[in-house]
């Protein structure tokens, strides 16, 4: 039986890639205005996010350092002068990123019309930044609480650890969770090995799910899905 449900934040309740892609064209474009490469910065920006991300959750590096990292990068592979000032630099990105925050148009319908089961968000994102984006988005109040690494002992999402802490920290066993998201290692297979349920969150419905795991490509179809019998 189903008594609680974890959301995943970007990608899911957010739409990260709109918000991310349009801040890091905007961003090259104050820098390198016409540069013949302007169009592959959102994906050379998406690229460089999980590896350094990585690099910070496994403690080889600070939270700012990662960030750093990523402006280097990018600025290497565009051919573009590297800030002399990298915090300010990741800080004008930012900027641009958080005026582009807004929820998918699910979202919060979703979570409405899931009363009486026991919500959170389990995200492998910084703790403040993510509190703030649930605020900025309209679902505070609505999600329930923001989880994050940070709160739960260091560990982040495929780490079997973690989908156990944030089940502690719903007050319920993992078997009585489901975690909906968009990343498959992340949100739909990683959670199993602790007896997590979980749902894909395929928006674009390009691909079939692993086998023994569902598909939806809305949140829209999640509660008739919880609710079925």
């Amino acid at each position: 039986m189903i008594n609680g449900i974890l959301f995943d934040l970007d990608g899911t309740l957010l739409d990260h890639r709109t918000a991310a892609d349009t801040a890091i064209g905007a961003w090259v474009a104050e820098r390198a205005p016409g540069h013949p490469r302007l169009g592959d910065a959102p994906a050379l920006w998406a690229a460089l996010e999980e590896p350094h991300l990585a690099a910070w959750h496994a403690g080889e590096c600070s939270w700012q350092e990662q960030r750093r990292r990523r402006v280097r990068a990018l600025c290497a592979e565009l051919a573009i002068e590297v800030p002399a000032d990298l915090d300010a630099a990741f800080a004008g990105f930012a900027e641009h990123y958080r005026r582009g925050w807004v929820a998918f148009p699910d979202a919060a319908r979703t979570l409405a019309a899931l009363g009486g089961f026991r919500l959170g968000v389990l995200t492998n994102g910084a703790q403040e930044i993510q509190e703030e984006k649930v605020r900025a988005i309209g679902l505070d109040g609505l999600a329930g609480p923001v989880l994050t690494g940070e709160v739960l002992g260091g560990c982040y999402k495929p780490a079997a650890a973690c989908y156990t802490a944030a089940a502690a920290a719903l007050g319920l066993p993992p078997e009585e969770i489901l975690l909906v998201g968009d990343d498959i290692a992340k949100d739909v297979t990683g959670p199993a090995v602790t007896g997590m349920r979980s749902v894909w969150l395929d928006r674009l419905g390009v691909s079939p799910p692993p086998d023994g795991f569902p598909r939806i490509t809305t949140l829209a179809d999640l509660p008739p899905l919880v609710h079925a019998p």
